[in-house]
């Protein structure tokens, strides 16, 4: 991720990292300042929401993540920018939504901050909408519970294995209605669950307790864009804290059970409301992008 800004950046007194973009050499590991802020992290263990902060330019990573991150860029260098349009297709989902009158959003997995962060983009188009981030990952909980003032905006802790245990949370019910439409973001997780996890399963959870009007904003990595590198991704992520699960397109159709998509579809991420996506990013086309994102209405 760029270097986070605009009100949700990297925290002094939680740790001390480097200064500017990422550098040709290896950077310093961080130091923590407070190591009550800090518990369960391990920075021996590759941890997916540092890499894709790596991907993104950011500074919040150790020397593990960025060695995993390059393994992956020595094969699929398009993974950089890959990532930089998932979080491009994420704002334009939620302005999509909250123009459509949604004031209430569940970002499940939302990683570690960055620019135009949910609460961000909604704030922009519907003034004290009321956002929930649920993570399980202690980085991003140290950022969110250190910066996040607003009492409509808040973080929770949270597993998307246990989807109801996240709906149940206090914390998140006492912000989030669920007489009214929420918008449902699962945003490059859900090929963190594998098959054995009942991907279907968790959705439908989560779509019980949504009321018609809501919204699901998925991008999901899928294995039809390279197929040859497949195996090489998929054996980087095994060391990581969370294995990859790449599908195909109709796979991913799948979890979109009980919603009805709205244009485009389920399509390659700058062709998702992309008209000011910049095409030098994917000069092999849209499918560079190797994710595919939807939005879906519950109608019923």
């Amino acid at each position: 991720m760029p270097p986070a800004s605009n009100g949700w950046p990297p925290v002094d007194t939680v740790s001390n990292y480097t200064s500017g973009a990422m550098a040709d050499s290896p950077r310093p590991e961080p130091v923590t300042s407070e190591v009550r802020f800090v518990p369960k992290i391990n920075p021996n263990v590759p941890n997916v929401a540092r890499m894709y902060d790596y991907y993104l330019g950011g500074k919040d990573n150790y020397g593990a993540d960025r060695q995993a991150a390059e393994q992956i860029l020595k094969t699929v260098p398009e993974v950089r920018a890959a990532a930089r349009a998932n979080r491009a297709f994420l704002g334009r989902a939620v302005r999509h939504v909250a123009k459509a009158g949604i004031r209430q959003f569940i970002d499940i997995g939302p990683g570690l901050p960055t620019q135009e962060n949910v609460h961000q983009v909604a704030a922009k188009v519907a003034p004290g909408s009321q956002v929930v981030y649920v993570d399980n990952d202690p980085t991003v909980l140290v950022h969110a519970r250190a910066l996040l003032k607003d009492p409509n905006v808040i973080a929770v802790e949270g597993d998307l294995k246990k989807p109801d245990a996240i709906l149940n949370d206090p914390d998140l019910t006492r912000v989030i209605d669920f007489s009214r439409p929420v918008a449902m973001l699962l945003v490059a997780i859900m090929h963190f669950i594998a098959e054995s996890e009942r991907p279907q399963e968790t959705i439908a959870t989560l779509r019980e307790a949504m009321a018609p009007g809501s919204y699901l904003v998925m991008s999901h990595g899928t294995s039809d864009a390279r197929p040859d590198a497949v195996d090489h991704g998929t054996e980087v992520y095994s060391k990581a804290n969370a294995p990859l699960t790449l599908r195909s397109r109709e796979r991913i159709m799948e979890l979109f059970e009980g919603f009805e998509l709205v244009d485009p579809g389920l399509v390659w991420l700058p062709e998702w409301h992309g008209e000011d996506v910049d095409k030098v990013d994917f000069p092999g086309g849209p499918e560079s992008s190797l994710i595919l994102g939807g939005v879906g209405r519950r109608v019923g």
